[in-house]
């Protein structure tokens, strides 16, 4: 059997760092969400520079898996982190910039594709 590189081991935490543009609704909604998740530690980062937090390298670096909620915030992180990013799996949520924190739309988006994606289910 062929494991993914992105499901964890169900003793090992599985480091998830959650971009979107400016880390105030999507991406803390979604560390939020899996914060006390027992097989998942989580952050969240934004790609713009007027970011509540910026991505850096240092959280690059702590993520085995990267979860991205548009398209443009993976070519974002390509074009800044190009080789820190290399073996390093990225997945485009596809979830738009049309909800508030916690929105209960939202959750239910990201509880259906984060689930399915890290093998959570």
């Amino acid at each position: 059997m062929v494991q993914t590189t992105t499901r964890p081991k169900s003793d090992v935490k599985l480091n998830v760092l959650f971009i979107c543009s400016r880390n105030q609704w999507r991406s803390p909604t979604a560390e939020q969400m899996w914060r006390r998740h027992q097989r998942v530690a989580a952050r969240s980062a934004g790609t713009s520079p007027n970011a509540r937090h910026k991505v850096s390298i240092e959280d690059i670096l702590w993520a085995n898996v990267i979860l991205v909620m548009e398209e443009k915030h993976k070519s974002r992180l390509k074009a800044e982190f190009t080789r820190l990013l290399d073996n390093k799996p990225i997945h485009v949520l596809d979830i738009p910039d049309e909800y508030k924190y916690m929105d209960p739309e939202l959750v239910d988006m990201l509880e259906q594709s984060v689930n399915s994606l890290l093998g959570l289910e």
